[in-house]
């Protein structure tokens, strides 16, 4: 039996290259795993770039400026738009959240801002409590630096890959020296900058479109909190269909608590005939030139990164589902098709 099992003809031979190759293979894994915050970092600079471009060549072409001159202008102009306009925001928006988050009757949120009032008595203990909590307190300073870095050093990535932006292509050539390979390259790019970064200044429009129009009208009706409302309505302008859905009823929900079920009514129409005009007119008009995703397709890729990622896998989920049909497009689908 033993000289059967070890018998020549029943022995399976294994290159020594197959096993380093297999082994380097699940080492450069284990390495994108080990660095996935980074590359999420640069993936989210890639998309910032992709959708300031065109700014960028505009800028470049009519005010016949440098590439470097041209994109430290447009990273200027969008930071400065960034800072106005969250400091007009933030302001009026955190007073009217803490008074709607009060309205939803939620027992866990209840107890956290009942939470928040201090009596005279914890005021004067205050001290004692930060001294012994000096952890938490390095923590908070911490998780506030760790954003402002993060955030720094997203926009340091983006501005050097737009200034690569033309030469990003030939960086295949670490992999091959082909020059098919190369034009591949500068195909697939292209695809991506005109799908990747339509689709995120035409939702952003979308966003900012809807957040204005539901304000306008949630003051005009005379509901609450209407700000976060209409933040809200805008942020959920990412799903398709759902998320006016969703926000619609929200909305309901406070002006039913509110002034009582005219008031909610009022609002349910106020949410169908913003959602009939943008699909009918909006939609078309911005989305027109842009990348085309199907809204189930939207939704389960948010779903499934929300299951992954958290919020920041929802966010970027449909530019991966971008990319990576793109990626499909550019280098498969032809061969796929001719096989």
């Amino acid at each position: 039996m033993l000289s059967n099992w070890y018998h020549p003809k029943n022995s399976i031979l294994v290159s020594p290259s197959i096993v380093l190759f297999t082994v380097g293979f699940l080492l450069f894994l284990y390495f994108l795993y080990f660095i996935q915050s980074i590359l999420l970092l640069l993936f989210m600079a890639f998309i910032l770039m992709v959708a300031l471009h065109p700014l960028v060549k505009k800028i470049e072409q009519r005010l016949k400026l440098s590439r470097a001159f041209s994109a430290a202008i447009t990273y200027l102009l969008f930071i400065v738009f960034l800072i106005v306009f969250l400091a007009i925001l933030l302001p009026p928006l955190a007073r009217e959240m803490y008074g709607l988050i009060g309205k939803i009757d939620v027992p866990f949120l209840q107890e956290e801002i009942r939470n928040l009032s201090f009596t005279i008595t914890e005021i004067s203990n205050l001290a004692d409590r930060i001294g012994s909590s000096v952890g938490v307190v390095f923590q908070a300073i911490n998780v506030t630096f760790s954003g402002i870095f993060t955030g720094f050093t997203l926009l340091v990535l983006s501005f050097y890959l737009m200034l690569e932006r033309n030469n990003l292509h030939k960086k295949i050539q670490w992999i091959t020296r082909n020059e098919s390979h190369n034009k591949q390259a500068a195909t697939f790019l292209d695809s991506i900058e005109h799908q990747l970064g339509g689709w995120v200044r035409g939702q952003l429009i979308l966003m900012l479109v809807i957040g204005v129009v539901n304000y306008a009208g949630l003051l005009l009706l005379s509901v609450p909190y209407a700000l976060p409302l209409a933040i809200i309505a805008g942020l959920l302008e990412i799903m398709p269909n759902l998320g006016p859905i969703i926000s619609t009823l929200l909305a309901s929900l406070i002006a039913l608590t509110a002034g009582g079920p005219l008031l909610a009514l009022a609002v349910v129409v106020l949410g169908i005939v913003i959602q009939q005009v943008e699909n009918s007119f909006l939609v078309p008009k911005v989305m027109s030139e842009n990348a085309n995703v199907n809204p189930l397709t939207s939704i389960l890729s948010i779903l499934i990164g929300l299951q992954i990622g958290g919020i920041i896998g929802a966010f970027v989920a449909i530019p991966a589902y971008i990319v990576l049909r793109s990626v499909y497009a550019t280098f498969f689908q032809k061969r796929l098709l001719n096989s």
